[in-house]
């Protein structure tokens, strides 16, 4: 099933300019499964997104289908065809 990833332009050096993937993945897929999918794709975006435990980064949201993902059931989140992933990073400053 495809799943498109929105991808914001401070990221995107990281997909080859990419603002919009398409990713092929197994009906029924998690969000951590995508995730482990884009980071066979692009392992540079992966690094910026999951830390060494593969743990979601706390500066990064990902939103599933317009619903952010630690609100839903994280990285075990399920995805169905068409779902859209939003990448959101945190902006700070002053």
């Amino acid at each position: 099933m495809m799943v498109t990833v929105l991808v914001p332009g401070v990221l995107r050096g990281e997909t080859g300019g990419a603002r919009k993937l398409e990713v092929d993945i197994q009906e029924g897929a998690r969000l951590g499964a995508l995730l482990d999918e884009l980071g066979r794709m692009h392992p540079r975006l992966e690094r910026r997104l999951r830390d060494e435990q593969g743990v979601l980064r706390r500066h990064v949201n990902l939103y599933v289908d317009g619903e952010e993902c630690r609100r839903l059931d994280g990285p075990h989140t399920v995805l169905s065809a068409g779902s859209e992933l939003h990448i959101i990073p945190s902006v700070a400053g002053g």
